[in-house]
């Protein structure tokens, strides 16, 4: 994918009292300050480096190699990013900021319990809470990075906590060998069996938020005719 000189911003950095710019997509040059790994075609608009972007003045190679030690693109460019400043909009640091939230709490919200009654908190009650806490969303660290400081944070508002579960699950013999996959990808399987009769046996370890989805899953694939128990 093309980055277009319309869509992207300017990172710059200043090493040994000299300018570096380069153009980069906003969104993936978020993702490289995250951690990611992006291709130089999905990052940049023009593989150049710029004293000034808006002149058009481009860097000699005897000042990038002075201030880089290399003339190695990918890895100045990852340098200017990480280390420099990326040149977001105010509309464009919102929508980034916007986006991130909804991870973070989509994955609260799927990991975290209430060691009250052992039931997952709602979306919008742990977005409620990260709100009533005063969160900030660091739009250069992931939304991984980013979850365990800020469970901190809303633990003084609800009651809230990793923690996993495991399920015993049973699915009749017409519905086996369908559903079988598909628990296989809803978490770690601790053991599973085939029975005589054909159906199917096993044990799951998932994140205790994400109770409601194994159910629902199963009701799905199978008309509501399975068992589970929690262990």
């Amino acid at each position: 994918m093309t980055v277009s000189v319309e869509n992207a911003v300017i990172a710059r950095i200043t090493k040994g009292g000299e300018k570096f710019e380069i153009l980069v997509d906003p969104r993936k040059a978020l993702e490289v300050k995250g951690g990611k790994d992006i291709p130089l075609d999905e990052l940049v608009a023009v593989e150049e480096l710029y004293e000034d972007v808006g002149k058009g003045l481009r860097v000699s190679e005897e000042k990038i190699n002075k201030a880089f030690g290399t003339n190695d693109l990918k890895t100045i460019i990852y340098k200017i990013i990480k280390q420099g400043d990326v040149q977001l909009t105010t509309e464009q640091r919102k929508e980034f900021a916007e986006k991130k939230r909804k991870t973070i709490v989509n994955i609260i919200a799927k990991q975290g319990i209430n060691p009250q009654n052992n039931l997952p908190h709602p979306a919008q009650r742990i977005e409620n809470a990260m709100e009533q806490a005063k969160v900030k969303i660091a739009l250069e660290q992931s939304a991984e990075e980013q979850v365990e400081s800020i469970l901190k944070q809303i633990q003084a508002i609800i009651p809230i906590r990793f923690e996993t579960v495991r399920l015993s699950i049973k699915i009749p013999a017409q519905y086996a060998g369908k559903a079988a996959g598909t628990i296989r990808g809803l978490g770690k399987i601790i053991k599973d069996e085939w029975k005589g009769d054909g159906s199917y046996f096993c044990m799951i370890e998932i994140p205790g938020g994400m109770q409601q989805d194994v159910y629902d899953k199963l009701s799905d694939l199978t008309h509501g005719q399975f068992e589970v128990k929690k262990d």
